[in-house]
């Protein structure tokens, strides 16, 4: 059940993309842990539309699903659904794929997952969904190695740093991925909520990338920077960067990369147009020109959709 504590700010409407992010992340490795038989690691969670709030009182329910595996990778669907529990009719708030790769306890190396072959229609429907987004995530990738994030800059930007607590721990010894989500959701709204004046939504994760794990005790930075301004949404690139203190800064290492766009909202949680962002630097335009390629990328591979049909179902 959404609970008060899932809402990060006072008078919003729902629970944080952030969280519900970490919940997706949580079922998603129980789904692959039990396919594999071994501990997995978040590699990629992608394509996520945040369709509808999830209010605090509502039961929450995440369906994870294997779609495809690779050699050691395993491409999991999951959807989110709540309800009211006065009328116990669930409705869908997102769903998104999530990459895991198992890991060998011993050496920490990728190691096999057993090959996942599609028995029926719906089966082989989502894994002919979750092919047709191989390639787009490929051009995604190579378009991102592409820009750089050092350089002047006149964007809006917010960077938060912290060490990372016992607290975050997963069953690994590593921090949660879900955790590391939710960091990005909070530095993301911080920056679109400074800029706008508003409180801000998250509408779309268009990929969230994950080079490398996080020690508990690492120094955290956590750095969102706005690319581009459309009529109502503000696209951010954010950056999880991690290492060990006594190196201070220079010695962190990026750990994870997301594209986040937000939308401001009213007290009426009514959608608001987006204050400009007008790039100056070279840097800027690039990166402005870049979300817009990210853009234009989605709609050239057109992925199939990877649930079709509305849910509406009524708890038994």
């Amino acid at each position: 059940m959404a609970s008060p504590t899932d809402v990060r700010m006072a008078g919003a409407q729902g629970i944080s993309g952030g969280r519900v992010l970490e919940w997706i992340d949580k079922a998603a490795y129980a789904c692959a842990v039990q396919w594999s038989g071994q501990y997995c690691v978040t590699a990629y969670v992608g394509h996520i539309h945040f369709t509808r709030p999830i209010p605090s009182g509502h039961i929450v329910e995440v369906r994870s699903r294997i779609a495809m595996t690779g050699r050691s990778s395993m491409h999991i669907v999951n959807e989110v659904l709540s309800a009211d529990p006065r009328d116990g009719i669930f409705t869908r708030a997102c769903d998104c794929l999530v990459i895991f790769v198992a890991k060998d306890a011993e050496t920490n190396k990728s190691t096999p997952v057993p090959t996942f072959t599609p028995e029926n229609d719906e089966q082989r429907r989502v894994t002919e969904a979750a092919q047709s987004r191989i390639e787009l995530r490929k051009a995604i990738e190579e378009e991102m190695e592409q820009q750089t994030y050092e350089g002047p800059s006149y964007a809006p930007r917010l960077i938060n740093r912290f060490l990372a607590k016992p607290t975050d721990v997963n069953w690994g010894g590593k921090v949660h991925g879900g955790t590391a989500m939710e960091w990005i959701d909070e530095a993301g709204t911080a920056c679109t909520m400074e800029w706008s004046g508003e409180h801000t939504v998250a509408v779309y994760a268009g990929g969230i990338r994950f080079y490398r794990p996080i020690a508990i005790g690492d120094l955290i930075e956590v750095d969102a920077r706005m690319m581009r301004t459309d009529n109502r949404s503000m696209q951010m690139s954010i950056h999880v960067r991690a290492g060990n203190p006594r190196g201070g800064r220079n010695n962190l290492e990026t750990a994870i990369h997301a594209t986040v766009a937000y939308m401001a909202i009213d007290r009426d949680f009514q959608p608001q147009a987006a204050r400009q962002f007008t790039p100056v630097t070279d840097e800027d335009k690039r990166l402005a020109e870049h979300a817009n390629i990210l853009r234009e990328l989605r709609g050239k591979y057109s992925p199939k959709p990877l649930v079709v049909a509305p849910t509406n179902q009524h708890i038994d």
